[in-house]
């Protein structure tokens, strides 16, 4: 922990990665608001849906019928960073849309100073903050130090945006390369199609077991990474390192029915484990199970690297593909 925060202290900052004690436990605790099931099923329905089909389903549309090959990973980050704006700041910046920039400085200016009075209107006209964003609840809090307010957001920026586009950018790579899987995750989302849109995205164990095993071979974090080694505690027990292990979708027949038989967070510690597990796990699952549903439903999306050329993975805060994900756009056959 000491080693990340040093590394990253700048960008950072007294931001919820790089604290301890107090300061980090009044963090959690006011975002923890955001991940229960009432805030999680708002996400998905109405935050992320909306996302996907007004602006990613369309884009997907115009790309396969005239053929175009897009930076999916450019896609996937665009598509992310609305997400985190809406349900952590209250704010759309619509970055995937095809609009020509406006300029920076004098747009950002104005947005800043209608949405601080948006917010604070909204805060005198609510009873209660179980419908505000995360930045008003910290913000209600009596905690309004610019630099505490700006270490919040960039890491909740961070935490929304890098880290799911770049599990999906590396899961899309990965089941172009198995069909086998990529075959199986459409049946699973027929099955579950009648379902409403939380419930269906919630019941896709095969697509959660396939999404686990892409983050164990790709670390979405890999500058803060794990290591098992051997220990002996106090009173001479001897403790034997466990490397992470392949997550296990244990699939039955009767039905179609799949069960997850997943790892304790100490062998899969890819959202971290204990006292600090990230409390945006079943949101990020959710996000990315969504769009894999949305996309896979209608599209195929195959790679457009050149012949033998395969993606150099780059370890930075997030994993990133070198140079982007270039991919074209297919319809499928049949739509589920």
């Amino acid at each position: 922990m000491y080693v990340f925060a040093k590394l990253t202290e700048v960008l950072f900052s007294d931001g919820i990665f790089n604290v301890d004690g107090e300061n980090w436990k009044f963090q959690r605790q006011v975002a923890s608001h955001e991940f229960n099931t009432k805030s999680l099923r708002k996400f998905v329905e109405t935050v992320v849906d909306t996302e996907l089909s007004d602006r990613l389903i369309p884009i997907f549309c115009s790309a396969a019928a005239n053929k175009t090959v897009l930076d999916f990973q450019d896609i996937l980050q665009r598509f992310a960073f609305d997400n985190i704006c809406k349900i952590a700041f209250g704010h759309d910046p619509a970055y995937l849309l095809p609009s020509l920039p406006q300029e920076k400085f004098a747009v950002a200016f104005d947005a800043a100073a209608r949405i601080s009075g948006q917010r604070k209107q909204e805060l005198g006209e609510k009873s209660s903050l179980e419908s505000v964003d995360l930045l008003s609840r910290f913000l209600s809090s009596g905690h309004s130090d610019e630099n505490f307010v700006t270490d919040i957001v960039i890491s909740f920026i961070l935490a929304g945006r890098d880290t799911t586009s770049a599990a999906l950018t590396w899961f899309f790579w990965l089941i172009s390369r198995h069909p086998d899987v990529e075959n199986e995750i459409p049946k699973e989302i027929d099955e579950e199609s009648e379902a409403a849109s939380f419930e269906e995205v919630k019941n896709m164990v095969y697509t959660h077991a396939s999404l686990s095993e892409s983050m164990r071979l790709y670390p979405l974090v890999p500058v803060d990474r794990k290591e098992a080694v051997d220990d002996v505690l106090p009173d001479g027990t001897v403790i034997k390192k466990v490397p992470p292990r392949e997550v296990v979708g244990n699939e039955r027949r009767d039905g179609r029915k799949v069960e997850l038989r997943a790892r304790d967070p100490y062998t899969y510690p890819v959202f971290q484990a204990g006292p600090r597990i990230c409390p945006g796990k079943d949101m990020a699952f959710l996000q990315m199970k969504r769009v894999v549903s949305g996309v896979l439903r209608r599209f195929k999306v195959v790679p457009a690297f050149e012949e033998d050329v395969e993606p150099v993975f780059m370890a930075h805060l997030t994993s990133k593909m070198k140079g982007g994900f270039p991919v074209r756009i297919e319809e499928r056959a049949e739509s589920f």
